[in-house]
């Protein structure tokens, strides 16, 4: 068990008390195993932490087997057990469970679909989008769908209000998606006003995760909040379209004791997550459905529905996207052929018909 001093070394790096239950779970380890922190996962080793420094480390061959099989890995923000050897090389042999994950899926287009962690054991997401051109209430919908899925606290920070003309009205269309608990900012990363406008979220013990597109202002924000000195650049113009000058995922401190986790933009975000979850994400929708005429309504076309009355169509249409994609990534690899066959039946019938309408 870690006594009282060890633990506020941790605290200081985001240990909480949750985690040290999961501790308990694990089978007994060797006396000289190490509790310490994924700060960076590189393609070979990792970055670890003990709260007082940093070292770099390897991940046991049967550990990264083992947790592939169960489509699993190894991510910034996960606790481990380590120990060092006689060449003073430190490898990684346990993971503590996390509390929470936020994962995507990356699907190959054909057959193959693949769970990719993003992080692991946070508290809070920062999902920043900037007031330019990256100004996307669709886009945010995905975002707050992946965080709600993994049951984890979300804060939007609307960056770049130096740029935008009509802070207060994009700011309350934000507000408007959000479920009680959330908040939302608009702020100038450049300036002075992150620090004070997160600073409910950023005590110490905290872990927090910046997620959004590529030039929304994630590693500037990241620098505003932490003094990290990454490197920025500038947006495209043309369409605020960031360059990806953060390529890997890595965790900062802040002056009050919470933990960033920056992470580079993504290019493709599908939810990793069941048909039925997605539901309890758009419960306005799920609420909405039970006045609708039919009780299997699929608020397309059916007289009656109630949903496509209450709430606008983007929305709907986005909701239906996302829930096209969740059934497609979790269909097994024959019920994925069954439904290619079925669809090029439908497409052979509708040439027949055209065959026979034209004589």
């Amino acid at each position: 068990m870690i006594d009282s001093t060890v633990f506020e070394r941790l605290r200081t790096i985001g240990l909480a008390r949750a985690l040290m239950q999961q501790l308990v779970t694990l089978a007994p380890t060797s006396t000289e195993a190490t509790l310490m922190r994924v700060t960076e996962v590189q393609r070979e080793g990792l970055t670890l932490h003990d709260g007082q420094a940093e070292h770099g480390a390897r991940l046991l061959p049967a550990l990264r087997a083992q947790l592939a099989a169960e489509g699993d890995a190894i991510a910034v923000g996960d606790w481990v057990l380590a120990e060092d050897n006689a060449f003073a090389e430190w490898w990684v042999h346990t993971r503590v469970p996390p509390l929470n994950q936020l994962a995507r899926r990356l699907h190959d287009g054909r057959d193959k679909v693949t769970r990719v962690v993003i992080v692991s054991n946070v508290d809070t997401a920062l999902l920043v989008m900037g007031l330019d051109h990256d100004y996307n209430l669709r886009r945010l919908e995905r975002y707050l769908a992946l965080v709600q899925l993994a049951g984890v606290g979300v804060v939007v920070v609307l960056t770049k209000a130096d740029l935008c003309a009509d802070v207060a009205v994009r700011l309350r269309a934000v507000q408007a998606l959000l479920r009680p608990g959330a908040a939302a900012v608009a702020v100038n990363a450049l300036g002075d006003e992150p620090g004070p406008a997160l600073a409910p979220w950023l005590q110490k013990g905290q872990t927090l995760v910046l997620l959004g597109s590529s030039g929304a202002g994630k590693s500037t924000l990241t620098n505003a909040l932490t003094g990290a000195g990454q490197d920025t650049g500038a947006s495209r113009s043309a369409d605020s379209r960031g360059r990806h000058t953060t390529t890997a995922r890595s965790m900062h401190a802040t002056p009050q004791g919470a933990c960033i986790i920056d992470t580079p933009g993504l290019r493709t975000l599908r939810l990793d997550g069941e048909a039925g979850q997605l539901g309890a994400v758009f419960d306005d929708i799920t609420q909405l459905a039970l006045q609708c005429r039919f009780r299997d309504c699929r608020h397309e076309n059916e007289p009656g529905c109630a949903v496509r009355e209450g709430v606008s169509g983007e929305r709907l249409r986005n909701y239906h996207k996302l829930l096209r994609e969740v059934r497609r990534d979790t269909l097994t690899a024959l019920e994925r052929k069954a439904v290619v066959s079925e669809w090029k039946a439908r497409g052979r019938a509708a040439r027949m018909r055209m065959n026979a309408k034209r004589g």
